[in-house]
């Protein structure tokens, strides 16, 4: 299969890396600055299992179209419209839209962009980043990445898929209820990315505190209200296991939109916590804690919007 991985960053990077390992026909579509950096230095990736140097086939959006069978997104909510412009002319009849993007919102618009058809279910669980000079830096020896088609079904696409991912590196999993894991995902990383952004600390010392544990608890069953209540495909008990396995991490654990919040960068929170947000005002539900997290999330980027204003004046 020809696969497309969009950006070569510390996501797209290390799985489309580990397809192009296995020996898979795998194009990176990448902006031009980077372009030039990864043919000067190559596609370097620093894993826990196993470091790779490679040469990757690197296309910009200005180059000839050519048609893909699976396109891996693995941008940034932030960046997923000048994405899917990007893209469009390398999609064709029979391709596979597969995104790995956090939360859920980014189905509906993939969908209206490229129709119901093409756009399967993914998503990942990977603790990598990007060096400074560029290199993807696996920083935990977990790389899942799941995948399937949103209606369940086993289909001769999926299995072709199947055979591509099969034998590399790296986990990939077909799921036969990807919505579900999905919304399960969603649920975890709205958790995790809103309390230790809010606290502003790793996950061990909040959860250290009783007042941080019922705090994080509290904060799971808001979530789980709102998403029972518009009826999203969650399990019983999704709180309580997703609880435990907060309390399971590494202590040193923080979550990417921290990092990014630490790094004075943007953050995903209006596709992760303000989506939840907006359904829970339209079932009439009160989030206290998710309305402060995202209060504190919104004033942080506001602020920075007003730093490089200042900075352009």
């Amino acid at each position: 299969m020809k696969v497309l991985v969009v950006g070569a960053g510390a996501i797209g990077g290390y799985f489309g890396g580990r397809l192009l390992e296995k020996g898979e026909d795998v194009t990176f579509l990448v902006r031009e600055q980077r372009k030039e950096k990864l043919q000067q230095t190559g596609l370097e990736i620093r894993s826990k299992n196993g470091d790779l140097q490679l040469t990757p086939k690197l296309i910009t959006k200005n180059d000839d179209s050519q048609l893909f069978d699976v396109i891996l997104m693995s941008t940034k909510s932030y960046h997923l419209e000048h994405a899917i412009k990007d893209i469009q002319s390398f999609v064709g009849p029979e391709t596979m839209i597969l995104p790995l993007l956090n939360g859920i919102a980014h189905v509906e618009t993939l969908v209206e962009a490229f129709g119901e058809e093409r756009v399967i279910g993914g998503l990942c669980f990977v603790e990598t980043t990007l060096s400074e000079d560029g290199a993807v830096v696996q920083t935990s020896p977990v790389n899942q990445l799941v995948y399937g088609e949103r209606t369940g079904e086993t289909t001769e696409r999926i299995e072709k898929l199947e055979e591509c991912f099969s034998g590399t590196k790296a986990e990939f999993v077909k799921s036969d209820n990807i919505n579900q894991d999905m919304w399960h995902k969603y649920l975890f990383i709205t958790a995790m990315s809103g309390i230790t952004s809010l606290m502003e600390m790793p996950i061990g010392p909040i959860r250290d505190l009783e007042s941080g544990q019922r705090t994080i608890q509290a904060f799971l069953e808001e979530l789980v209200a709102v998403m029972e209540e518009i009826e999203a495909p969650i399990q019983q008990g999704i709180a309580e296991i997703q609880l435990k396995r907060i309390n399971s991490m590494a202590a040193e654990m923080k979550s990417s939109m921290q990092r990014d919040v630490e790094k004075r960068q943007p953050t995903e929170f209006e596709h992760l916590q303000g989506y939840l947000l907006t359904q829970a005002k339209e079932v009439s539900i009160p989030v206290p804690i998710l309305e402060t997290i995202y209060t504190k999330l919104k004033l942080y980027e506001l602020k920075i919007a007003m730093n490089k204003q200042m900075e352009n004046a």
